[in-house]
């Protein structure tokens, strides 16, 4: 018996270790060819890469009728290599190495249900298929919330975590495989399950691993999302894993019928609450130019906010025990191996079209024909993953209660959950506020979401930019990282924790834009987010205020679309108003020879040409195409003003000192 306890204890460690791979991968595998799109804003070459989604197909073309327990291993430890392997790649070398990865764990995947169905101990572990998934995504929030929003494990020196797993998965996984004897496998033409069924149960299995991926194993998405306290999610997601770890102890004894409507039930109120939580965000935008600046609503937690987000935290553990529901299926099924790949190819597509749908609703600008119909349409991507998460319950039969956790994988969840949330008030900034002086430094900054000017992760490049600068005040744009497309990471929060500055994140990811954000030693006051009228990508403006000593400054930071449209910087001004003192700044996509600037500086002043009258600093320095400006009251004297013309971004850092 302990013997047999031991062994399960081994898959489930070994499984996490492979499941936290497979998310991971498929993050960094999405954002490195997102990052070529970037660069060149078009729909790259570098997409065919997509192609590797497919890689089931290769079972029921070249797969055999049976399939070895060396294969298995050997698939497995190419997902375990390729993981940490690929984090210390460039771009295109991560884009290649994830991609195998990706393909060899699509395949890894169906390999592992088949073989499972065979085993003689599959009984035993068909109850515990979703624990090792949930292990997984809690590691994965862990790392996530250790990096101040970024996996820390990406990071140099980190990145030895995923070697260090890496080698635990292996070592368990010899142990288990090659230690534990002969093949025990039988039954190898599979039984004659349903295709169209076991599809379905595939489709379900794989909505679940897209919420995971989406958002819910990153709190920081959800935040950003609902423009709520990033601690408070925290704690309510690990309180609501807790809750569901404990009711693994509970051996329930119920009918088929009230398991599976009990089921069907807390599935309906987390889909709707997911969607309800993406709706109130999803702002509905005027029609006419002459209704912008359109300000988004002012933030008030009421009931009809918090009900909907606080449901669905409480209830996204659901998603975990669909997808046990579903493996547990597809194992008791033992369907052929062929019959596994078809099925999962299916899911594939499946996969590429929501991943796609989900970045054209911020890129939709750049896609020919298609793009416009993924404008606003944020909640609707969710909204059908969720119907393809709950639908196939409906396709099972005889549901009954088999979410079954052992007292130490409880408390196994629950440590990492208490660690999570220590993580939370480790990392986050700490801003004191300065000694009042009459200077006051400002920076703005378009981070090409966290790439360099050659297409590579430069989030610590940046970094050091802005300590050198040691700004006061710091203006973002193209900083919405919190999305796939991103790889989920928290530009924002990573930067303010790491200078420990106050932050603002400005308008919310489900609205589409490319992001702005500003970040203050001093306290930012009544922040708000407006948008201009946009026939393309949208734009919006972060309007606040900074008291510093007895001036209490205007703050406006903004990022125009291509070309800067004089319609949205007509906005822009007019939300500026006659308002004194002021500093606006941002990348406003237009030149000192448009009529856009002219329209500007006929009531504000460029802080570079006020401190440099001829253009040219005292370096020799004359930046060639300006649209990166900091535009300020002619009240304001400014004593100095620089382009910092670094490879972290593709854009030039400006920063401007100011005083009153």
């Amino acid at each position: 018996m302990v013997r047999q306890t031991l062994r399960r204890d081994v898959f489930i460690v070994a499984q996490a270790i492979l499941w936290l791979f497979f998310l991971q991968l498929v993050n960094e595998f999405v954002a490195a060819i997102y990052a070529f799109g970037l660069l060149g804003t078009s729909i790259p070459t570098e997409i065919v890469a997509v192609l590797l989604f497919f890689s089931p197909t290769l079972l029921v073309l070249l797969g055999p009728r049976k399939l070895s327990r060396d294969a298995l291993l050997a698939l497995s430890f190419v997902v375990l290599l390729s993981r940490p392997i690929a984090v210390m790649l460039d771009t295109r070398g991560r884009l290649l190495v994830a991609g195998l990865g990706v393909a060899v764990a699509f395949v890894w995947l169906p390999a592992l249900l088949w073989w499972l169905s065979r085993r003689a101990e599959g009984d035993g572990l068909r109850e515990r298929l979703g624990l090792p998934l949930l292990l997984a995504v809690l590691v994965w929030m862990f790392l996530r919330i250790y990096g101040s929003g970024l996996d820390c494990s990406v990071r140099y020196p980190f990145f030895n975590i995923g070697w260090i797993l890496a080698l635990m998965a292996t070592l368990y996984l010899v142990r288990k495989l090659w230690l534990s004897g002969a093949d025990q496998s039988d039954g190898a033409l599979g039984q004659s399950v349903a295709f169209d069924r076991l599809t379905v149960w595939v489709l379900g299995l794989s909505s679940a691993l897209l919420l995971l991926y989406f958002a819910f194993a990153s709190p920081n998405v959800i935040a950003r999302w609902a423009e709520a306290s990033y601690s408070a999610i925290v704690i309510v997601m690990v309180v609501a894993v807790s809750l569901f770890v404990v009711a693994g102890l509970v051996r329930l004894h119920v009918s088929s019928g009230w398991y599976k409507g009990l089921l069907l039930g807390l599935n309906i109120l987390f889909v709707l609450a997911l969607v309800s939580v993406l709706r109130i965000q999803q702002l509905r935008f005027p029609a006419e130019p002459t209704d912008y600046p359109f300000y988004a609503p002012d933030v008030v937690n009421g009931l009809e906010r918090t009900l909907p987000l606080f449901t669905m935290l409480l209830f996204y553990p659901v998603v975990v025990l669909d997808a046990s529901v579903y493996m547990r299926e597809i194992v008791t099924a033992q369907p052929s191996l062929r019959s596994l790949g078809g099925a999962f190819a299916v899911g594939a597509l499946y996969w590429l079209s929501m991943v796609l749908a989900h970045v054209f609703t911020t890129v939709y600008d750049y896609i020919p024909f298609i793009g416009p119909a993924f404008r606003d349409r944020f909640w609707l991507v969710h909204l059908i993953v969720g119907l393809g998460l709950v639908l196939p319950l409906l396709t099972v039969r005889r549901l009954s209660h088999r979410w079954v956790v052992a007292p130490r994988w409880v408390g196994t969840a629950i440590f990492l959950g208490v660690l999570a949330v220590l993580g939370v008030f480790i990392t986050r900034a700490r801003p004191t506020d300065p000694v009042a002086q009459p200077m006051l430094t400002v920076l703005t900054y378009n981070i090409q979401q966290g790439y360099s000017e050659d297409g590579q992760q430069a989030a610590d490049d940046q970094l050091a930019v802005m300590r050198d600068v040691n700004a006061d005040l710091i203006g973002l744009q193209e900083s919405d990282t919190n999305r796939i497309a991103g790889g989920n990471a928290d530009l924002v929060r990573y930067y303010a924790d790491a200078l420990d500055m106050h932050a603002y994140y400005g308008p919310t990811p489900v609205v589409g834009t490319f992001g702005i954000a500003l970040l203050s030693r001093y306290p930012i006051e009544q922040p708000r987010t407006f948008y201009m009228y946009s026939e393309g990508e949208q734009t919006a403006t972060i309007e606040a205020q900074i008291t510093v000593g007895v001036t209490t400054y205007s703050v406006f930071v903004t990022h125009l679309g291509n070309h800067g449209p004089m319609v949205q910087q007509e906005a822009v001004l007019e939300a500026v108003g006659d308002r004194q003192p002021v500093i606006l700044m941002g990348d406003f996509n237009f030149r000192p020879d448009t009529p856009q600037y002219a329209l500007t500086t006929a009531r504000l002043d460029d802080a570079w040409l006020r401190r440099w009258p001829d253009g040219i600093d005292d370096r020799g320095f004359s930046p060639p195409k300006r649209i990166d400006h900091i535009f300020v009251s002619r009240t304001l004297t400014v004593d100095d003003a620089r382009y910092i013309d670094s490879p972290a971004s593709d854009h030039p850092a400006m920063m401007a000192v100011l005083r009153p």
